[in-house]
């Protein structure tokens, strides 16, 4: 290890000392330090975030992993670990005097194994690309988030993502059943393995949706599933959105598990229809997307009572889809709402929180009732199921004052999902974005033991730092100055400062 510190005592990284110990054991190529070429590397997918790190580098072995974590440990020098950036929290978001750790390298397929039903990859390779290794043996991965054609599965587990189909078959925590992890001070271990449990404590759960501040991800041990017999999919349109919302829970109290239950707002539905024409009802106040799995008599019976409910409880129109192809462009426009809902305004701003089934209905209508307050439009995309919401708030960022506007309002519906009983993050994670909530979310008490996991894992607290969970003075502040109930719409950042 070097003996000279470029960052120890300085305050600053001297740059040409610590470039020269990472190319050392990584090729000049792989060590990006020029302010054009890093770019590329100033955000995630929540675009309204943006710093340029200091430095980025791309290994390509576990090994070249493991010195650099080294060496960052030894200078004390944070860490940012990123997948693909398509995260939504601003998760990934780097230091100006960080080090951004890629690991786009890391994109192999390792092993399908079809009669254990497992796939072992590296953290680089795309979820979908996994299924469709899979799909030979008759078998598949889960978890699909919208962004599956893009998003990897290292980042499906920092977040611990779910999708469509999480409401019958888990989120990524449901779904992994090892990890090999390079620890902060550069050391390889691996956490879970390929039997049902492993002895000691459950830290493979830890480390699903830990935002890569615990540990490197170098590889996944993931569970494959059987493709079922059958797959059919319902489309429910309704008039009243509130409707819709009521009928999600009535499907799941008469004991049907879909595979997926995902509704859309008519804004929604319009623009993905425009956008992929995808044979929705554009005329609908809200769609319900009821996908039912299993063998040939399990479907048969469960899209009936489904559809039968679907209509008691006030849909104007059902349809099944006739034909594989019908089921695919079903969900074709459902995956592409977030894009296409990106085509209605310069910019939105995409949320996620958490609420309980019954109280969907009524979260809902306040969602709507914020909308008018901040008179910015907002189109609701959501895994139903499980109470997963999505609200895109359209906004202007040309225009001063609607991004702090947008902030704000986005702010007014995470503390909802909080106050009727749900969370602030279904599967996007807390990063950056929703660092305030947290204080809404969890006592002093509770931050603190947060605290004291991460430092158990990453003493120095290099890795990803600032990320998830706030410091106990930054909580005090928000909660005198943002909480206040007094403060109007549109005026909660300029409480908070």
């Amino acid at each position: 290890m070097p003996t000279n510190d470029p960052v120890k005592g300085a305050g600053k990284i001297d740059t040409p000392a610590l470039v020269k110990a990472l190319r050392q054991f990584l090729p000049n190529a792989a060590v990006i330090t020029e302010t054009e070429a890093l770019r590329p590397y100033e955000c995630d997918g929540l675009s309204a975030y943006r710093q340029i790190p200091w430095a980025v580098v791309l290994p390509e072995t576990v090994e070249q992993v493991c010195q650099v974590m080294s060496l960052c440990h030894h200078w004390q020098i944070p860490v940012v670990a990123r997948g693909a950036a398509t995260g939504l929290s601003g998760g990934a978001l780097p230091l100006a005097d960080g080090l951004l750790l890629s690991l786009a390298k890391f994109n192999r397929i390792l092993n399908i194994d079809p009669i254990a039903r497992t796939a072992r990859v590296e953290p680089g390779v795309r979820n979908l690309a996994i299924s469709q290794a899979a799909n030979p043996y008759g078998l598949y991965y889960a978890p699909d988030p919208s962004s599956q054609i893009a998003c990897t599965i290292g980042g499906n587990v920092a977040e611990n993502s779910g999708g469509v189909h999480c409401l019958k078959y888990g989120l990524t925590v449901h779904n992994v059943l090892e990890l090999k992890v390079v620890t902060p001070d550069g050391h390889l271990t691996t956490i879970g393995g390929p039997a049902l449990d492993s002895p000691g404590y459950d830290l493979l759960a830890i480390m699903n949706g830990s935002e890569g501040m615990l540990g490197i991800l170098v590889e996944v041990l993931v569970k494959l599933l059987p493709c079922p017999e059958r797959a059919q999919v319902l489309l429910a349109a309704f008039d009243d959105v509130e409707r819709a919302a009521a009928a999600v829970g009535e499907i799941i109290a008469a004991g049907i598990i879909p595979a997926g239950l995902e509704m859309m707002d008519g804004l929604a539905v319009r623009a993905a229809e425009d956008f992929v024409h995808a044979g929705y009802p554009t005329e609908a106040a809200a769609i319900l997307l009821c996908e039912i799995d299993g063998t040939n008599e399990e479907v048969s019976d469960h899209i009936r009572r489904a559809r039968d409910l679907l209509l008691k409880k006030g849909a104007t129109e059902v349809r099944t889809a006739q034909d594989d192809d019908e089921r695919i462009r079903f969900w074709k426009g459902r995956k592409s709402a977030f894009p296409a809902v990106g085509r209605l305004a310069p910019d939105y701003y995409c949320m996620d929180g958490t609420v309980p089934r019954k109280r969907l209905p009524e979260v809902l209508t306040r969602i709507g009732a914020l909308s008018r307050e901040y008179d910015l439009p907002v189109a609701n995309v959501f895994h139903a199921g499980d109470g997963n919401l999505h609200p895109l708030i359209l906004y202007d960022a040309n225009r001063p004052g609607e991004l702090r506007r947008a902030e704000d309002f986005g702010a007014d519906i995470l503390e909802l999902c909080v106050r009727v009983g749900g969370t602030i993050t279904g599967e996007h994670g807390v990063g950056h974005e929703k660092i305030h909530q947290m204080c809404v979310q969890f006592s002093a008490a509770e931050l603190e033991q947060f605290h004291r996991v991460k430092a158990a894992f990453d003493p120095s607290l290099l890795l990803n730092p600032g990320k998830a969970i706030p410091q106990p003075k930054h909580c005090a502040e928000y909660r005198t100055l943002a909480r206040d109930t007094l403060v109007p719409p549109g005026e909660r950042s300029k409480a908070a400062g």
